[in-house]
């Protein structure tokens, strides 16, 4: 007779049974969702405030992300468990932005990988100077 499992016994099996690095497995899906800019943009904005922000808050911290685009990915973070929204009644209607303790944990990947880039982009745009230099000689 084989041994019975409990319920979190078979959900750490589980959770070691992901593998980023297959298509189908869903923590590659997840891993394509937070690597998005605009995702890693939001998450950054949410987590550098450490508390909620309107809709025209995120819009002001990123100007460059429509409408459309911030509505998009504010309900994909929603529906992932990263943000919470939540809705006053008031004239107009106040509807606020704030990470929730799983976004919270993410923000702070996202906000060192943001600094690291604030920090590098000199070195990487010296990189690229040399290798566009170097592509741009022929060689014998």
């Amino acid at each position: 007779m084989a041994p019975t499992t409990t319920a979190i016994q078979r959900r750490s099996e589980a959770r070691h049974a992901y593998d980023a690095f297959l298509k189908e497995c869903p923590t590659n899906q997840l891993l394509a969702r937070i690597s998005d800019k605009w995702v890693s943009l939001i998450v950054a904005a949410l987590g550098e405030r450490g508390g909620p922000l309107r809709y025209s808050g995120l819009t002001r911290k990123i100007p460059g992300v429509s409408q459309k685009m911030l509505t998009q990915t504010l309900r994909s973070l929603e529906r992932d468990g990263l943000v919470s929204r939540t809705v006053t009644a008031s004239v107009p209607v106040r509807v606020d932005y704030e990470l929730t303790p799983l976004g919270y944990n993410l923000a702070c990947l996202m906000t060192a990988v943001k600094d690291w880039a604030e920090t590098h982009m000199d070195d990487v745009l010296a990189a690229r100077a040399e290798h566009d230099s170097k592509a741009a000689v022929p060689t014998p």
